[in-house]
């Protein structure tokens, strides 16, 4: 009977390090979906809280909110997520903060 070692212990050092390198990838782009939608959660509760506030401070808080939408959206792109209606039906996002995504406001 001969012995067979693991496939894992054939593979080429440089096979293993491609993917130690994919899983140390995946996971910092994992977490930047993380901080990317706890911003828009974060912009969208201010957002929600300035609706009973004056025009302006609605106003700041809608840019926020898209600005932050908007990054989270290309962070999904980046991850390959490219449903964007998915992202909007999750974080349940009002249809005047998505008319604002993209809009850049001069300082």
């Amino acid at each position: 009977m001969s012995f067979k070692p693991p496939a894992s212990l054939l593979a080429s050092s440089s096979d293993v390090i491609q993917s130690a390198l994919d899983q140390e990838l995946a996971g910092e782009m994992a977490d930047a979906l993380g901080r990317a939608g706890r911003k828009v959660e974060t912009a969208l509760t201010r957002c929600r809280e300035a609706r009973g506030e004056t025009a302006e401070a609605l106003s700041d808080a809608l840019d926020a909110a898209a600005q932050a939408v908007f990054a989270l959206s290309v962070q999904r792109e980046l991850c390959g997520l490219r449903n964007p209606a998915a992202m909007v039906r999750h974080y349940d996002i009002p249809k005047d903060v998505m008319a604002r995504v993209g809009i850049t406001r001069k300082a």
